[in-house]
């Protein structure tokens, strides 16, 4: 089959990542810094040759995808698959918060056990499968094309392992920073990565306007 281009992206910051709080499926907007960055993002994707763009119908990662989709006159498509896990009852606390109240908890947690979720919420395991099958849907809807796709640090997170056949378990020593370029192929043997991480379009001199 012809590879795909996947173009994976991560929201821009918004409030609850300056502060460390979790924001799961709760609907939480970009903050000023996140919607500059999602303007600078579109810029730098304006000749990536984009055909198709998809986004979690959560607003952060929707507002992310709108100035590329604007500039290209592409409709962004959102989908529901591509929310962040689902945190239950941690959403909307600070990490130091769920340690004192969760230490048990809290201890699976970091060790990513798979089958471990947070009160209400997804097992890593079942957030695992939703996130590789729906950028695997996503890529096979589109052969030979190049396809960007605006989600969440830990659709990313996964995304990364599939293509580097990194263990669930393994701790992470790669980023999922808000607003930078991934890139990954798609083909009959599964997903390669190409680049992560690049944030040249966010050292340009300008800032993030008050506001």
């Amino acid at each position: 089959m012809l590879a795909t281009q996947l173009i994976a992206l991560r929201h821009g910051e918004t409030a609850w990542n300056a502060e460390q709080r979790i924001q799961g499926h709760l609907d939480v907007p970009l903050n000023d810094t996140g919607r500059w960055q999602a303007q600078r993002l579109g810029q730098a994707l304006l000749g990536a040759g984009v055909q198709a763009i998809y986004s979690s119908d959560l607003s952060r990662a929707a507002d992310t995808a709108a100035p590329l989709a604007l500039a290209t006159g592409l409709p962004a498509h959102a989908d529901v698959l591509l929310r962040e896990r689902h945190f239950g009852e941690w959403q909307g606390s600070r990490y130091p918060e769920i340690e004192e109240r969760w230490p048990q908890a809290t201890l699976a947690w970091r060790r990513r056990e798979p089958d471990f979720g947070p009160p209400g919420g997804e097992t890593l395991a079942d957030f695992y499968a939703r996130s590789v099958a729906v950028y695997t849907a996503l890529c096979q809807r589109h052969p030979g094309q190049v396809v960007a796709v605006f989600a969440h640090g830990g659709l990313l997170d996964c995304l990364y392992r599939a293509a580097t056949h990194q263990h669930l378990q393994a701790p992470r020593t790669w980023l999922t920073a808000n607003a930078r370029i991934n890139r990954v192929l798609y083909g009959g043997e599964g997903f390669t990565l190409v680049g992560w991480n690049d944030d040249g379009h966010l050292q340009a001199d300008e800032s993030p306007l008050p506001g």
